[in-house]
């Protein structure tokens, strides 16, 4: 028995040089006798296997991105910089990010995430042609921001628009977009769910989101969400991964909150949102659901004058006996409100004007009350 740290006798290592020689000899004698290659032989080309024709799904897809792909554009953002020395100003780049052509008067609609905190914005056409872009509007409560661009001529087609409030979990929906700058990048999946809700580390909760499984990375921000016909049904807005990267759980704004936010920006520069007319606070209002034992939207003020004070809804009452608690919101049309951004999402869905049903709850008592909507702050 030989183990691998115990020295070898020297007629076994002659023995070993001389069997490894002769195996080499016998190597080269069959090499020599191996048949020679034919020079110049000349090589026999493989025939190319027919293919058939394309799939009926994969022409669709095909035909949707070619007639999308003009639509989508690449955005990117600089910022401002002084130098601490010379006291210069110049531009640096912060981010890129997706949009699309919203109308022929060269408006794009993209995020406004996209946008934060950046002062110079460059949109960059399919077609490779670069506009210095203005910012028209924003509204960060629904991460939407409209920027215009000066297209002189061939003006891509906007993006034709669908609907959301009859999209099915299980339909198929696209995403073209702009992922760690690979521009104009087309990716398919399913909607995933409806009626998300999305909450921002730097700002307010974003409501009735489409949950999709469509690979969407950074930069796809502000791209398309795509039906099968081709409709704009959402804007991609952010995706939810540990790693950074797509998890298979993207984000998008519904089409129908994008419908009535735009058209507001462009024409005002901002957007107004329907309100009660009633003082909230996050904190108070979790205090006193506790206090209570009600989850709902408690009213803390009725502004003098206001669609609620005309309505008859009641705010926390303070006398000298102590504080009694005033209305708590339960419900806006039929539809539960248990939390503030539940109750901005249910206003958001109507207009200036339209008159609601708000179900509150008070010392045990429920009642219904209908308000008309006034502009909000």
């Amino acid at each position: 028995m030989h183990y691998p740290n115990q020295p070898q006798s020297p007629d076994l290592f002659v023995k070993r040089v001389f069997a490894l020689g002769a195996v080499a000899a016998a190597l080269m004698l069959l090499w020599h006798w191996l048949p020679a290659p034919t020079p110049n032989e000349p090589a026999t080309p493989r025939t190319v296997a027919a293919r058939g024709d394309l799939a009926a799904d994969e022409k669709s897809t095909i035909e949707l991105f070619e007639k999308s792909r003009d639509s989508v554009v690449y955005i990117t953002t600089a910022s401002l910089v002084r130098d601490a020395w010379t006291r210069n100003v110049f531009s640096v780049p912060k981010g890129s990010g997706s949009g699309f052509i919203w109308d022929e008067a060269g408006h794009v609609v993209t995020n406004f995430h996209v946008i934060a905190g950046a002062n110079e914005a460059t949109v960059k056409l399919a077609d490779g042609r670069d506009y210095k872009a203005a910012l028209v509007g924003a509204s960060q409560v629904h991460d939407i921001a409209v920027l215009k661009i000066g297209v002189g001529f061939k003006r891509p087609p906007p993006v034709p628009v669908g609907t959301s409030n009859d999209l099915k979990v299980g339909q198929k929906v696209f995403a073209i977009g702009n992922p760690f700058g690979l521009d104009w990048t087309l990716t398919s999946g399913i909607v995933s769910a409806l009626d998300r809700s999305l909450g921002g580390q730097d700002g307010p909760a974003v409501e009735h989101l489409i949950q999709t499984d469509a690979a969407i990375n950074p930069g796809n921000s502000g791209g398309p969400l795509l039906d099968s016909a081709g409709r704009l049904i959402g804007i991609n807005t952010a995706i939810y991964s540990p790693s950074g990267a797509s998890a298979g759980i993207g984000f998008a704004v519904p089409v129908d909150t994008v419908m009535r936010v735009v058209p507001e920006l462009i024409k005002q520069g901002k957007y107004i949102r329907p309100a009660l007319g009633i003082e909230i606070d996050q904190q108070m209002n979790q205090r006193l659901a506790e206090l209570t034992g009600t989850a709902g939207v408690a009213v803390l003020r009725v502004q003098p004058g206001s669609a609620a004070d005309k309505a008859g809804l009641r705010g926390v009452e303070i006398s000298p006996n102590g504080i009694r608690p005033g209305d708590i919101i339960v419900a806006i049309n039929g539809k539960e409100v248990d939390t503030l951004s539940k109750l901005f999402a249910r206003l958001d869905d109507q207009k200036v004007g339209d008159v609601v049903k708000v179900r509150v709850v008070n010392n045990g008592q429920t009642r219904e009350v209908e308000v008309a909507l006034q502009p909000g702050n």
